[in-house]
């Protein structure tokens, strides 16, 4: 593939995320056009979640840290990018990845062993094959962003084009051939497999095969509070289903909730692109300056074609949900529609400089209080508003921990808020879709 002058780090990232979302997303639909019934087509969606369930916040928190840790780091003493050089950090966090998936593969072996002795039958589909993913396929998620920190911006994009059109043909061409869904978890594993020849080229040509215990211990005191952040956040979810179906008796009220409780994935991907791309940009001062106008620049242009499409989307949502689904999902527009509005704190990335920083102390300090007003919030809400109430609920928490976050790089960090944030473009596209929010609620505006 020829370098493409207008893919950079930033949209190379976005564009793999995309893609990655695309093609489980094109798998899903076949599949319920197949011959597949319903329970087999829930075994595929319950592996799938999870493997991520039990991977996602460690995986994430290593990855940061790393991105943060590759410019500087008082292990190997690295001041900046140097061209041509060997990465022993990139290694390290590969060991790191690497020993968090054995020990969750070790750990699942008893568990998996006590739920056969106690039911006979797990209900966790292929807990066998389960566990090997989880030990596999974590490490290979490395690639995109040892080619971020080498500066290959289009070998990202290569390389998501050719891995995820893979993807498409050897899990869906069991099925279509009339196997089962066990077919297309063995055709993970050949992706898999892929992936990791291609992981091993890549450590080969950008890593320093060298042990560091120091660098390790270093990474950890980075990315432990970033690991624990990220599981407490990813926990509200659910938590936020116990309070449901607490509350309700009527297991079709959580569906509705759950039908309902999704963010809009183009603003969570590409919001988290750009923060993961900006990180390693933000972890010396030197860079500080240009990185601040990087993601200003950037987050405007989320901006101003992610409200827009969010508000087409809020318009249509009651018209969609009922013939999307049946009429008794009616209400679960309204929970998206609040989910919809996330996009208003989601496109501020105070984060991205605390954490480019290594101030990831914060973020855990922030996520822990977030999660403590989240629950009585949640309680004191659901009682007026039902499982309305607990979705805004989960949109005040999340707004209040931006401002704090806000707050901190101002106060500590001397960062005014214009100067990472396109505040003139922001409050105007967030009041209108605010206003836009209330009419709809108010039925002023009401597209059936």
């Amino acid at each position: 593939m020829t370098k493409l002058k207008f893919i950079d780090s930033i949209s190379g990232l976005q564009a793999v995320q995309l893609l990655r979302f695309v093609t489980f997303l094109i798998i899903s639909i076949i599949f319920t056009k197949s011959h597949l019934s319903r329970p087999q087509i829930g075994n595929w969606e319950l592996f799938l979640f999870i493997s991520s369930l039990l991977s996602f916040f460690w995986v994430t928190g290593i990855i940061q840290s790393l991105l943060t840790l590759y410019n500087r780091n008082r292990t190997f003493r690295t001041d900046g990018y140097t061209e041509g050089r060997k990465s022993p950090e990139i290694y390290n966090a590969f060991l790191l990845i690497s020993f968090f998936s054995l020990l969750v593969f070790l750990l699942g072996i008893p568990i998996k062993f006590m739920l056969e002795s106690s039911q006979g039958k797990p209900e966790i589909p292929y807990p066998n094959l389960l566990l090997l993913y989880i030990l596999l396929s974590n490490p290979v998620a490395l690639i995109e962003y040892i080619y971020l920190l080498n500066k290959r911006p289009h070998r990202i994009l290569q390389y998501g084009i050719y891995t995820y059109s893979a993807q498409l043909v050897l899990v869906l061409a069991p099925v279509i051939a009339g196997y089962d869904e066990k077919s297309a978890i063995w055709g993970l594993f050949a992706i898999t497999a892929v992936r990791w020849v291609w992981l091993i080229i890549l450590l080969r040509r950008y890593s320093l095969l060298k042990v560091s215990y120091d660098f390790i211990r270093e990474h950890l005191r980075v990315g432990m509070p970033l690991i624990l952040t990220f599981l407490i956040s990813g926990s509200a979810q659910y938590i936020d289903g116990i309070i449901i179906s607490a509350r309700y008796a009527d297991p079709g009220v959580f569906a509705m909730y759950r039908y309902g409780a999704k963010e809009f994935p183009l603003v969570l991907l590409l919001a988290n692109g750009l923060s993961n791309a900006l990180l390693p940009r933000f972890s010396t001062r030197e860079g500080m300056r240009e990185a601040l106008g990087t993601l200003r620049k950037r987050s405007d242009r989320l901006i101003k074609y992610l409200f827009p499409i969010s508000m087409v989307t809020m318009l249509v949502a009651r018209w969609v949900y009922p013939r999307l689904f049946t009429p008794e999902f009616t209400r679960s527009a309204d929970v998206f529609m609040i989910y919809l509005v996330l996009i208003v704190p989601r496109l501020v990335f105070p984060q991205t400089i605390v954490i480019g920083r290594r101030k990831t102390n914060v973020t855990l300090y922030a996520a822990a209080v977030e999660i403590a007003i989240n629950i009585p919030l949640s309680l004191w809400l659901i009682k007026p508003y039902g499982v309305v109430g607990v979705a805004l609920a989960t949109f005040i928490v999340y707004f209040l921990e931006k401002l704090f976050l806000i707050w901190y790089v101002w106060k500590k960090m001397k960062i005014k808020p214009q100067e990472y944030i396109p505040l003139t473009s922001w409050l105007i596209y967030s009041s209108l879709l605010i206003l836009l929010f209330v009419l709809i609620d108010h039925r002023i505006i009401d597209i059936h």
